[in-house]
């Protein structure tokens, strides 16, 4: 009797990845995100790595270290000796996003590095959590005497005053001012691993559209709807990316599913008008 295993492709094992939010494998799903420009990555390589960054770390602080103590090893270790930091170079490269190239060359955007340190925090015992910071992510750490919140570009804690700083333009552009101004402390909440694997998807997708590299967008489309199945916004942004790259049948499939769905949308007669004229193209 012949067995045949069928290896999974790279998107399907990504849907086994985050099919359910019950442990859900962060720093995996995020190191699988390069498959799609590595295709012989292997993501259990990259976990090692990170493990044996969390091993030498690990040797350098005594088992009942406070967490306090623990933190600052961590940011020493993490920020100056492994020189960890943004990529203020090219921070548009989108190695910065993939876990491999990162932690090739100790540079990225913050997302990533935040993956990489809350994967080293956890492993020594710190509650530490990413915030989906409004243009820019950063960590909270949860101490005995309060919390502390790092910038991952950086390394730097931030007082409240300098969050509320960061967070004026914001404000300011979305009308959240005045009598329609929210508390910090809303923009701190914790970001889930789900939220944490669509937010950097989406700033491989927004890369990838305005260098209109559509086909590198479509791969990436392509996970955010596994990831987000009911993100209907998604189905519309593949479609256009299918239309760019003049597959009109897969074009005219996701626009119409994003027609049938987004009923409110702002958007409904542009881009029913853009079916329209895909329809027109392949009848003609």
């Amino acid at each position: 009797m012949t067995f045949t295993f069928q290896v999974p492709t790279a998107l399907e094992y990504f849907e086994s990845l985050v099919r359910s939010d019950d442990h859900f494998p962060l720093l995996e799903a995020a190191a699988s995100l390069a498959q799609d420009e590595y295709p012989e990555l292997d993501v259990q390589q990259v976990l090692g790595d990170v493990d044996q960054l969390l091993a030498r770390l690990k040797r350098r602080l005594p088992a009942d270290a406070a967490p306090l103590a623990r933190l600052r090893a961590l940011n020493q270790f993490f920020f100056n000796d492994l020189n960890f930091g943004g990529n203020v170079n090219d921070y548009y490269d989108p190695d910065n996003s993939y876990l491999n190239a990162v932690l090739r060359t100790r540079r990225g955007i913050p997302i990533s590095l935040a993956v990489l340190w809350m994967e080293l925090a956890q492993g020594l015992g710190l509650q530490a959590r990413g915030i989906g910071f409004p243009g820019h992510f950063m960590l909270k750490v949860t101490l005995p005497k309060g919390q502390v919140v790092i910038d991952p570009f950086t390394g730097k804690s931030l007082s409240r005053e300098e969050l509320g700083e960061r967070l004026e333009p914001y404000k300011r552009s979305n009308g959240l001012v005045g009598d329609f101004d929210v508390p910090l402390g809303l923009y701190l909440q914790p970001a889930s691993s789900r939220e944490i694997i669509g937010r950097m998807l989406r700033n491989l997708k927004e890369v990838h559209r305005a260098q209109e590299d559509w086909q590198r967008a479509i791969a990436v489309q392509d996970r955010l709807i596994a990831l987000l199945p009911s993100a209907w916004g998604e189905y519309r942004d593949r479609g256009i990316a299918h239309a760019e790259q003049g597959n009109t049948a897969l074009a005219v499939h996701d626009l119409e599913v994003y027609l049938t769905h987004a009923e409110d949308a702002l958007d409904i007669d542009a881009i029913a008008e853009r079916v329209a004229a895909l329809r027109r193209t392949a009848n003609g």
